[in-house]
């Protein structure tokens, strides 16, 4: 009576051995290292909002495939959601690069392009209000971003990073202007 039941936990726990999958591998957008050296004043930067495409709102990194096609790559996950990802790797970026300001930016991702051995794409509209002792500005404008990448998903995950370092270069360009011509992509 016995023999069959420890017969049946032992094939339950190698069929459960034999199902273990690939360990999950976390990314980040935040570079391990901020270029530039850190503001002592640094800046009063909010952003008060960010969206992504539904397609890659998702924990695991999503990558095309060909023309048409799309892979979710279940053993490659953001760290956080791609939102907060964003937001913390542009905050950190801008608070590392931008002068004592003050400024908010919304940020309306239109595509994230990811694909391996080739190159991360981020295409953003943001609208950028700076404020100043009595007055503010605002500027809308639309940047579009290209980083070549290498065959790996820690290549691609660095394109990206560039990305957002250029994407925060020209949003901190643009917080000291005076005008409200939208700066040029770098």
């Amino acid at each position: 009576m016995f023999l069959p039941l420890k017969i049946s936990l032992l094939t339950a726990l190698l069929l459960l051995a034999a199902c273990r999958s690939d360990p999950i591998q976390f990314h980040t957008l935040m570079p391990a290292h901020l270029s530039g050296n850190s503001r002592s004043g640094a800046a009063d930067i909010q952003i008060v909002g960010i969206s992504v495409p539904p397609q890659v709102d998702r924990p695991q990194i999503v990558i095309r495939q060909g023309n048409s096609g799309l892979a979710i790559l279940e053993t490659q996950w953001w760290a956080a959601s791609l939102v907060d990802e964003l937001r913390s790797a542009l905050v950190g970026q801008l608070t590392n690069s931008t002068p004592s300001r003050k400024f908010s930016v919304r940020l309306d991702v239109q595509r994230f392009d990811s694909i391996p051995d080739q190159y991360a794409l981020l295409d953003v509209k943001w609208r950028l209000r700076t404020t100043g002792d009595n007055d503010y500005s605002l500027m809308t404008c639309r940047t579009t971003l290209r980083s070549p990448a290498g065959p790996t998903i820690d290549d691609l995950v660095m394109a990206h990073q560039n990305n957002v370092k250029r994407l925060a270069a020209i949003i901190s360009e643009a917080s000291g202007r005076t005008s409200t011509d939208c700066p040029l992509e770098r």
